[in-house]
């Protein structure tokens, strides 16, 4: 059985940051690409992210580019999304799932295992 746990999600003030992780368990994590998605009430689940298997090729959301970056550790099934400069628009559950394909990529239909989402709060 396939899990993805996220973590790292809280209350921020604006232009702070935080580290959101998300453990993967039950496929071998190294063979797939990862994703970062966001849902903000009312709104559709969003892209913000993805990495490839090896972590060469990365793809960010232009809302988030160069504030936000993703990493990944496949000795420890983790990957990772760094968040500077946070905006009160950022506030959304961060959801991260995992990949049909070892290639990054944007769509949604092609990550297959999803997370139960972490919350994150940008407000003073």
């Amino acid at each position: 059985q396939v899990q993805l746990l996220e973590s790292g999600g809280g209350l921020v003030q604006p232009g702070g940051s935080l580290r959101l992780s998300c453990v993967c368990s039950g496929r071998p994590f190294s063979n797939y690409a990862m994703g970062w998605f966001r849902q903000a009430p009312g709104k559709e689940r969003e892209f913000v992210g993805t990495i490839s298997w090896s972590g060469s090729n990365t793809y960010y959301a232009d809302s988030v580019k160069g504030r936000f970056t993703i990493s990944r550790d496949n000795a420890k099934n983790t990957t990772y999304l760094q968040m500077n400069s946070l905006k009160p628009e950022d506030t959304a559950v961060y959801y991260c799932a995992s990949g049909r394909n070892y290639w990054a990529t944007r769509m949604r239909s092609e990550y297959m295992y999803w997370g139960q989402g972490t919350q994150v709060t940008v407000s003073s």
